[in-house]
């Protein structure tokens, strides 16, 4: 199939073409741009989540990879793409122009949304978002454009307030934010930015004992998938005549009280 490339049972390659023109407040345009992703659907998956990654990551980042795997795991698909082409991200190494570009990452996502939609090995499948630092804002930024697609987002370590409060305020899905307990400074910016999501009504900050912003110290990344495994976020739940789905819950501990 055209943009899918085998590369083990059940992990395609995949490359997704941006067009450009479409995106006419994007930065550093280009002609024939195109985005590369890491795609697993587990037999029977009825969702996907979509992996936005944080400042100076990428689809190859092994926290990512681990959560994507405890996903998959329980039964999700799963999409790790790069939302920077290969020439803008040799560019951001050296200048970090794009990594905090919000209107160009969440616009990527958007597109990538897309095409989920229309290829036939995910168009059915109901859509959540996964984002880390600045991915988190592109993740609610994306969704605020694609209230009718996107089922759920969670938010490791998120940076939501980079998102803006019009794109918090039309954000649809329900939504819980993650936070190490000694990440201080962007536990406020969780809270503040939970405080805008005025459509929303499931929503939760779950702060991890002893987690910093990374989750680099021992069990907290375990806790992180565990929150998002359990979340299901993707359940099916009806639909339209294209596809509808109404708002899952998230997890009992992200439960409002």
């Amino acid at each position: 199939m055209t943009g899918l490339h085998e590369v083990e049972p059940h992990e395609r390659i995949v490359r997704i073409p941006i067009d450009e023109q479409k995106q006419q407040s994007l930065t550093a345009p280009s002609s024939d741009a195109t985005l590369e992703g890491n795609l697993i659907i587990p037999k029977a998956a009825d969702g996907i989540v979509v992996f936005a990654h944080g400042s100076g990551s990428s689809r190859h980042s092994p926290r990512n990879q681990y959560v994507a795997q405890v996903l998959n795991d329980a039964g999700l698909a799963t999409l790790l793409t790069d939302l920077l082409t290969r020439e803008e991200e040799e560019v951001d190494i050296k200048t970090r122009q794009h990594r905090f570009n919000i209107d160009l990452l969440s616009k990527r996502l958007v597109a990538v949304t897309d095409w989920i939609t229309q290829n036939p090995d995910t168009q059915k499948l109901f859509v959540g978002y996964f984002g880390a630092s600045t991915g988190a804002a592109a993740a609610l930024a994306s969704a605020a454009e694609r209230g009718n697609i996107i089922s759920a987002i969670v938010s490791r370590g998120g940076r939501p307030d980079l998102a803006g409060s019009k794109a918090l305020r039309n954000v649809q899905a329900p939504t819980l934010f993650i936070v190490g307990e000694n990440d201080v400074e962007v536990i406020g910016m969780n809270e503040n930015a939970m405080k805008q999501l005025d459509k929303v009504e499931r929503k939760k900050l779950k702060i991890v004992p002893e987690a910093t912003h990374l989750f680099e110290e021992p069990g907290t990344l375990e806790e992180v998938a565990r929150l998002q495994s359990r979340s299901r976020p993707l359940r099916r739940a009806g639909a339209t005549a294209r596809r509808e789905a109404r708002s899952p819950p998230l997890p009992a501990a992200a439960e409002p009280p």
